[in-house]
């Protein structure tokens, strides 16, 4: 029974570590075979960006989250979580949103391995442990309203281009990245359908305190300040491509950045160290 009880996160990292072994793959294929991405130039010189990411920050991210929720890291579960939601969301563009290629198979089982694993996890995670081990003075509802920013602002500017392409057929824009108008399409469907209700519901219960606001908040916080750096590399991978009229640097990104980074880092200094049961993670469900 209680050999049970510890492993409660078993099959999940299980599946986490097939996941960071089929990214890790993924990756290097894509940074280092020449002509993999059979799709336009900016879309191509993107992809080769998110793999840059995932195999330096991503995948080390993952693994050592692995290794340091097992030490009882409430801290690593959630980030954890936070990277689960990120590879689900990165290889939904892999998988819908670029040509069939060599890493097809590999790409189209990331995707629901991912999103199976983070399923695992939040099934397994006690989110009232996770909320005990916050300090009083976590600023629960500044952090609430920073997500909250972040989802209507980029709900509202999705939203305006979309209605504006109903009534007037200006084409929608896609920040700085030059992108075709179907991977634009993508993006708009996948923030709107995955990240900006995940900013609105982890800022709805962190405002209210509820043990899941703990848990969403910082996980969708890490996955947040991912696909910031994958914006970032992916300008640099643009202009680098001479992709046309690809600018290499958004104006606006020290400041978003800035925000996930310092939002991500009060959330981290506002946990409690670990403390260690006879082995057992204290955020895990009896």
């Amino acid at each position: 029974m209680e050999a049970r009880r510890i492993d409660r996160l078993g099959r999940a990292r299980l599946v986490s570590v097939v996941v960071a072994a089929l990214m890790t793959v993924s990756s290097v294929v894509g940074l280092w075979k020449p002509g993999l991405y059979q799709d336009p130039l900016e879309v191509a010189a993107e992809l080769r960006a998110y793999d840059l990411v995932t195999l330096a920050l991503a995948v080390p991210l993952l693994v050592g989250s692995l290794v340091m929720s097992r030490r009882g890291s409430v801290g690593a579960q959630l980030t954890w979580l936070g990277v689960l939601m990120y590879a689900s969301y990165n290889y939904a563009i892999y998988v819908f949103g670029s040509a069939f290629n060599d890493m097809f198979l590999v790409h189209t089982a990331v995707l629901p391995l991912s999103a199976g694993a983070a399923v695992l996890l939040l099934l397994n995670v006690d989110a009232a442990a996770v909320r005990g081990r916050f300090r009083p003075g976590t600023p629960a509802r500044s952090i609430s309203a920073v997500l909250l920013l972040v989802g209507v602002s980029l709900a509202g500017m999705w939203v305006f281009h979309s209605l504006r392409f109903a009534f007037t057929g200006a084409p929608p824009g896609e920040s700085e990245l030059v992108l075709p108008m179907q991977a634009v399409h993508l993006a708009y469907a996948l923030d709107l359908v995955l990240f900006v209700p995940g900013c609105a519901l982890a800022s709805i219960l962190l405002w209210r305190r509820n043990s899941w606001g703990y848990v969403l908040a910082t996980a969708v916080l890490v996955f947040g300040a991912l696909y910031q750096v994958n914006y970032v590399v992916a300008l640099v991978f643009q202009a680098e491509a001479g992709v046309p009229g690809a600018p290499g640097f958004d104006p606006a990104e020290p400041l978003v950045a800035g925000v996930f980074l310092a939002a991500v880092v009060i959330m981290g200094v506002s946990l409690r160290p670990a403390v260690r049961r006879s082995g057992n993670p204290v955020a895990v469900r009896k």
